[in-house]
């Protein structure tokens, strides 16, 4: 007689980690399958991965991620034999999530339950998992895809465009970023910990295989129409900007600190070249207008050091396996009293250079025109160090949250039972 179970993951908050199911030694490979009002494919999805294990001599289960299913796909799944996970919370990542959460098996090989992908192909996944891969990505645009399987909207733009950004961003080899069937390890899918119940958690998934130093790599795979004859559950601006969002909250390094690092520096020299008056450099008149522009790219660097490295403390809260240097270093040291000091001695000598340039003009009594570039540079500084003494206070909060959770520095290790 079939069980069927409930998702391991109902009760559990999202920043916590979530182990696995505990592995039966019998079970060498879990067939994952979301699952939303799929009755008209389901049913061949299922068969052409039990006909993968028995061609291959592999011991599989399926396990389908059941979103909510008002059609007959639950029964469906388990009269061919499925184990079924029911999942409350709606989305493709939430219903993967319980599905893998719950699976037995070593290697995890997911796709759609539309026949869109091949479940026959499984194989060649395990194959790559075999031989070292902590993550495998299927590439249709290697592979191939079939006339009517993708909107153009998705081909020549949203795919490409969302892939090239990601790439850019996390310096990733990936190149079809957005691909529905990959496979993993069970180790690998705690150390990358993606937690988005939406479309983009295929996105988090790369995103945080490449941030815990996991091994990635790509297979080609052919990509077919989908064969429900229904709308998609995608919608393409809605997702997109959800992926996009993503890719972009989480590379701190190459959005907010290079360039905000690249900023602040040149701001600063412009602004201690400036201070006194205009100059003459190469033939170029610099006044009050360049004195407006370093102050406007040392606030926006300084914004963006911020931001990023508090972006950063905030990943490792709810990552527990971060690479770099950075939070490490912010663990063990006082960073926040050093930024707080420092950010209120720069307001501090703002202020007071206002107050004395305030004293000055009530005392001239008129215009003061030769001062107009020093109060560009004090207003910065009174700008920048309030800026840093409240940013204190966030890190502070994310700091303290990092203890809390038991983060020291070093790399956490996950309950796993291999």
């Amino acid at each position: 007689m079939q069980v069927q179970s409930k998702a391991i993951g109902e009760t559990v908050g999202h920043n916590q980690l979530v182990p696995l199911a505990s592995a039966r030694r019998d079970v060498e490979v879990s067939a994952i399958i979301p699952c939303l009002n799929e009755e008209r494919t389901l049913a061949n999805c299922i068969r052409k991965a039990q006909q993968a294990f028995a061609e291959r001599g592999l011991v599989g289960e399926v396990v389908v991620g059941d979103n909510g299913s008002s059609d007959a796909s639950v029964q469906i799944a388990l009269e061919l034999g499925a184990r079924v996970v029911h999942q409350p919370v709606k989305g493709y990542g939430a219903a993967i999530q319980a599905a893998a959460q719950a699976a037995h098996g070593r290697y995890l090989i997911m796709a759609d339950a539309d026949e869109s992908y091949d479940w026959s192909v499984l194989g060649t996944f395990v194959d790559a998992l075999e031989h070292g891969a902590d993550l495998v990505m299927g590439n249709r645009f290697a592979g191939g895809i079939e006339e009517g399987a993708m909107p153009p909207l998705h081909k020549y733009l949203g795919n490409p465009v969302l892939s090239a950004v990601a790439r850019t961003l996390h310096r990733s080899p990936v190149r079809d970023f957005h691909c529905g069937m990959r496979g993993f390890t069970r180790d690998a899918f705690i150390r990358m910990g993606a937690r988005s119940p939406g479309m983009e958690f295929a996105s988090e998934m790369v995103i945080n295989a490449h941030r815990a130093g996991l091994c990635v790599r790509e297979v080609p795979i052919r990509l077919y129409p989908d064969k429900r004859g229904r709308a998609p559950h995608l919608r393409s601006f809605r997702d997109g900007w959800r992926h996009l969002s993503l890719i972009l909250a989480n590379a701190p390094d190459t959005l907010y600190l290079g360039p905000g690092l690249t900023l602040l520096a040149l701001g600063v020299l412009g602004l201690a070249a400036l201070a006194a008056g205009p100059i003459h450099l190469a033939g170029l008149y610099l006044g009050i207008h360049w004195v407006a522009l370093a102050a406007m790219a040392t606030l926006i660097g300084l914004m963006a050091v911020l931001f990023g490295t508090i972006a950063k403390v905030a990943i490792a809260l709810y990552h527990p396996f971060v690479t770099g240097r950075m939070v490490p270093l912010l663990a063990r040291s006082r960073p926040v009293e050093a930024l707080a000091l420092t950010g209120g001695l720069l307001a501090a000598v703002g202020f007071c250079a206002d107050a004395w340039l305030a004293y000055r003009w009530i005392a001239v009594g008129g215009a003061m025109e030769t001062s107009v570039h020093f109060v560009f540079v004090d207003t910065t500084l009174c700008v920048a160090g309030v800026s840093m003494v409240l940013g204190a206070f966030v890190l502070k909060l994310l700091l303290d949250s990092l203890k809390l959770h038991g983060w020291t520095g070093e790399e956490r290790e996950a309950t796993i039972d291999r």
